[in-house]
């Protein structure tokens, strides 16, 4: 996942509190609008998210088994 980029395990762990984050305030924002185009947009938005969160989890996960 790392695109060319090596990441410290640290430096992971930063990125994936920071999606987290993201992810947290991005359903409270789905929550608060309305219409079916606030909606679809926030969808693909944490979809996106989520599955950024899924490759940084899994190379931290890899990382830590070395």
């Amino acid at each position: 996942m790392s695109n060319g980029n090596s990441f410290s395990l640290s430096e992971l762990d930063d990125r994936i509190a920071v999606i987290r984050d993201n992810l947290r305030q991005l359903v409270e924002q789905a929550a608060a609008s309305s219409g079916a185009q606030d909606e679809e947009r926030a969808s693909d938005r944490i979809a996106q998210q989520q599955d950024q969160l899924d490759k940084l989890v899994k190379e931290r996960d890899a990382m830590s088994k070395k």
